[in-house]
């Protein structure tokens, strides 16, 4: 488990205790729901059926009515007090007996790169989506974006740890996919996360991942140990299986500025921000791909990435990216090159018939591309930088083809 961990986009939004002093709320007889007029009703059970059928679903009017009045933000989102099984509007269902859940998903034009198929960012958001759905639909979120009742009250959010994204295929613009995602017991304060994604035309699986979760401290921004009430609340929700296994994970080294690739001058952008005013760990991703030489890029893709992150980044933050050929990934890829046989330049591996006068041509057959990399982000202080992210990626050549079952 990480020391420290870097702060999720899941803000929290706390309401006061106080009557009659909260903006975001409204007298239930002067409510005005969706263009509606406004009416008086003298029952707020009448008042919620009446606002388009949100009694059903919030499941219990007592859990988010405070004497007489109700939370406009948790009207608008329609959040449930109660277990739900099916969620039309997000094409969402509870499976594994009742833990686990599935969601249906087209994939967009704007999740796609220029080759048509889901970027690597796309499906890390879908990810972090199908996850929030999840909680959602159990019945235990509070006012915070994944924090449940019981964090609430002991003032806790959710922050990962490690995420480790395998992908054999990725989806086309157009394609319908199926992402499964489920929870686990990670040690004695943690909590694991995992994910399925799979053609829904082809039953192919398309990729997998497994991230660990902790509990920060919301105003000291430690860690905390895991209160046994939200124990009690999540431990029934855990299965006991795992989308990659993870028995003894490689630690991944820490860069220094001799890295073949640095970029020192990254900023977040006000759209890199979420609502917390850090920047989505997304991004991160996006920042590490960007060391990587394009000839690269152009004829091989990403099937594995490794995240181990450390501390957040703030909007004021000057981040560096800092990118290295790994070496083993070379010796693994099939052939066996002693260190008098291969050469780095720019990141790729040459043969050295390069450098014998046999020129580029004669070195095709022999020249091979580096297979990983390893990468950090890191924010740029003035007396010492401070780790934001250590991460490792595999590649491999890229796959044209939609992969279907034989038939």
């Amino acid at each position: 488990m990480a020391a420290f961990s870097c702060l999720i986009s899941f803000p929290i939004w706390c309401s006061s205790g106080r009557k009659g002093n909260d903006p975001s709320k409204q007298n239930l007889s002067s409510i005005k729901i969706i263009g509606t007029s406004n009416r008086t009703w003298t029952k707020v059970d009448s008042t919620l059926r009446q606002t388009y059928g949100i009694a059903t679903t919030f499941g219990s009017v007592a859990s988010v009515v405070d004497n007489g009045y109700i939370d406009k933000e948790r009207v608008r989102q329609n959040i449930p007090t109660k277990k739900q099984f099916v969620d039309s509007h997000r094409q969402g269902v509870i499976t594994d007996g009742g833990v686990g859940y599935r969601q249906t998903v087209v994939i967009r034009s704007y999740e796609v790169g220029p080759d048509k198929t889901a970027t690597i960012e796309s499906i890390l958001n879908l990810f972090q989506e199908t996850a929030l759905n999840h909680v959602w639909m159990s019945g235990l979120l509070s006012n915070g974006f994944g924090a449940t009742h019981g964090m609430m009250r002991n003032n806790l959010i959710w922050v990962v740890s490690r995420m480790h994204v395998q992908v054999d295929h990725y989806p086309i613009w157009g394609e319908v996919v199926e992402i499964d995602t489920w929870v686990g017991a990670s040690g004695k304060n943690g909590m694991s996360r995992d994910w399925l994604i799979r053609s829904q035309a082809s039953g192919v699986t398309f990729a997998r991942a497994t991230s660990t979760w902790v509990m920060m401290n919301q105003q000291t921004r430690r860690l905390s140990k895991m209160p046994e009430e939200v124990r009690a609340e999540i431990s029934p929700w855990f299965i006991e299986k795992q989308a990659i296994k993870e028995d003894n994970p490689d630690k991944i080294v820490k860069l220094d500025s001799k890295a073949t690739y640095v970029n020192s001058d990254l900023k977040p952008k006000r759209s890199d921000l979420d609502l917390n005013r850090h920047v989505n760990n997304v991004k991160y991703v996006g920042w590490m791909l960007e060391t990587i030489p394009d000839e690269y890029l152009e004829a091989h893709q990403l099937s594995s990435i490794i995240l181990d992150y450390r501390r957040e980044c703030g909007g004021s933050d000057t981040v560096q990216s800092l990118c290295e050929p790994d070496a083993d990934g070379i010796r693994q890829s099939g052939v066996q090159h002693d260190s008098s046989q291969v050469n780095l330049i720019n990141g790729f591996s040459l043969a050295s018939e390069i450098f014998q006068g046999s020129g580029l041509l004669g070195s095709f057959g022999k020249t091979m591309m580096p297979l990983k990399y390893t990468h950090l982000l890191q924010i740029n202080g003035e007396s010492e930088s401070e780790e934001i992210v250590r991460g490792r990626t595999t590649w491999k050549k890229k796959i044209t083809s939609m992969p279907f079952p034989p038939s």
